[in-house]
């Protein structure tokens, strides 16, 4: 495994491949997922979940939206940090998201270095966290 897995949560096709291509690029394992529904599917898969370093999850999406996958995230892998990459900032919203654990707020499109800024920050911030 590389320096992490990281799981992108967005149905924009294109905002994924580009997160995994700047994410793999930087040397960490990428899994995608085109909503929170399969999103959810994807960590619960067999009788081993997924393990992740960190979550990438967008807000707006079709069938499980990105609040509802996060409550999800939240509730069944604690420890697994969660940074939201939305189209549709929102303060208040935000301020929220932190409160429910989030680690960090990006706004599309993406920046590659704050997305590898903000994956790495996260991934450490955990591996400090089960010291």
């Amino acid at each position: 495994m590389g320096l992490g897995r990281v799981l992108v949560v967005d149905d924009e096709a294109d905002l994924r491949k580009s997160a995994r291509l700047i994410l793999t690029k930087a040397g960490y394992d990428v899994v995608e997922a085109e909503d929170g529904e399969k999103a959810i599917q994807a960590i619960r898969s067999g009788d081993n979940p997924l393990l992740l370093d960190t979550i990438i999850c967008d807000l707006v999406m079709p069938k499980v939206n990105g609040m509802e996958a996060i409550v999800f995230f939240r509730q069944q892998f604690p420890r697994v940090p969660i940074i939201v990459l939305t189209g549709h900032p929102n303060v208040e919203g935000a301020a929220d998201l932190f409160k429910k654990g989030v680690v960090d707020y990006l706004v599309k499109p993406i920046v590659p270095a704050k997305l590898i800024a903000s994956v790495q920050k996260a991934v450490k911030g955990r591996e400090l966290f089960e010291k």
